[in-house]
């Protein structure tokens, strides 16, 4: 009998119940500590109060109303991620593959109401996630996104992640943007060096193109700076973002230039749960907590105490680890044993990460993860590493 629910996932054979901070509670009563955060979405950990209380004070009021109406909520969520960042404007998604087919959009758009309807192409590097829209694996072009699911929506091209000489090449009178993931998630944590951020923006300036940066895993403080591209020191003219924004409640938004969002007038774009009252109410207690200096002083430094234990763990387990990569919060392992191995080996020592591309597990723990916890979490990893060595 085919399953009620669509098979398009492999799950781990684990039913959690219940969250605490960076715990979960399996329904045998197994606690689990949490590194995967639900793939970088639970920012504040389960059930932190701020956000409960959010999600409950709003409940009792008002749910939806649709976007035919003025939400409160929303432009105060939009007025403080505008404060805190490059934008001009945002506008609210339910999702991260949703914030994509905006961006593109917005980017071919600009370009026609300058009379160069030509310049639709976007360029995209190699192993890239977008999303899993049209759009969104398109864009991505790899064969395990899109095999299967052609025709393909045209006006992508594709280059080798960090080849710089080849993106240069890849511009044409046809190019309209170029979109990047500061820190690839899915991809295998894969930074990209400030140097070569600096250099598409250069790039983009010489010839009057778009930059679109896709911050949807590794925005909202994951790298200890609010948005990743803080680090290199350079801005996009429009950028996505989901995940982490609303601490768990699905909630994703595209922040944008005014130059770059000008084509988007009324009718051009819509949503009908997007920004509603219920998810801007703790979109706004995530930004309240998260988008301080003191917290994100604190994600700092704990970024640099996990990865030093993790370099510990690299050291002690030669044949199961080869490096530590990423930046902040959303830190991988280079596996040399596979992967899925590792994971499930946590998965018995009662410790969650997540498999990404490149033979990597994610470490994305909730950012006010505890000092203790992130002990443990090593500990729990090295017995885990010690189990697959001993076979």
């Amino acid at each position: 009998m085919f399953p009620s629910v669509l098979p398009t996932y492999s799950r781990a054979p684990l039913s959690f119940v219940k969250g605490e901070g960076s715990w979960l509670i399996e329904q045998d009563g197994r606690r689990f500590l949490d590194l995967g955060a639900g793939i970088a979405v639970n920012a504040l950990g389960h059930a932190h109060p701020a956000l409960v209380a959010a999600l409950t004070e709003q409940a009792g009021q008002l749910w939806h109303t649709s976007n035919l109406y003025e939400i409160p909520q929303q432009q105060e969520l939009a007025d403080r991620l505008v404060a805190l960042s490059f934008a001009d404007t945002v506008f609210f998604t339910n999702s991260g593959t949703e914030a994509c087919e905006l961006a593109v959009k917005m980017a071919r758009k600009y370009f026609y109401d300058k009379d160069q309807p030509e310049r639709t192409e976007i360029i995209t590097f190699s192993g890239a996630f977008h999303g899993r829209s049209s759009a969104g694996i398109a864009a991505a072009g790899s064969e395990k996104m899109t095999k299967g699911f052609g025709p393909l929506l045209p006006g992508f091209k594709h280059i080798e992640f960090g080849d710089m000489e080849a993106l240069g090449a890849a511009i044409t009178d046809t190019t309209a943007a170029i979109m990047i993931e500061p820190v690839q998630g899915e991809g295998g944590i894969r930074p990209v060096p400030d140097a070569d951020l600096k250099q598409m923006r250069a790039l983009c300036e010489a010839n009057g193109l778009l930059l679109i940066f896709d911050e949807v895993q590794c925005g909202v403080g994951r790298t200890g700076k609010m948005f990743a591209h803080e680090w290199a020191g350079v801005t996009p003219d429009i950028m996505m973002v989901a995940k982490g924004i609303g601490g768990g409640f699905p909630l994703g938004a595209v922040l944008a230039t005014e130059t770059a969002a000008s084509g988007m007038t009324a009718g051009t774009h819509g949503s009908t749960y997007g920004g509603n009252p219920l998810g801007c109410a703790v979109g706004n207690a995530v930004v309240n907590i998260i988008g301080t200096d003191a917290f994100l002083d604190d994600v700092n430094r704990k970024a640099g105490l996990m990865r030093q234990k993790l370099e510990g763990l690299v050291a002690s387990h030669p044949d199961v680890f080869e490096s530590v990569r990423g930046s902040g919060l959303m830190l991988g392992l280079k596996c040399i044993a596979t992967n899925s191995d590792v994971v499930a080996a946590g998965y018995r020592h009662e410790v969650i990460t997540v498999p990404a591309a490149d033979n990597v597990i994610r470490l994305l723990p909730p950012l006010n993860i505890t000092d203790e916890d992130i002990a443990e979490a090593v500990s729990r990893l090295d017995q885990a590493a010690s189990s697959l060595a001993a076979g």
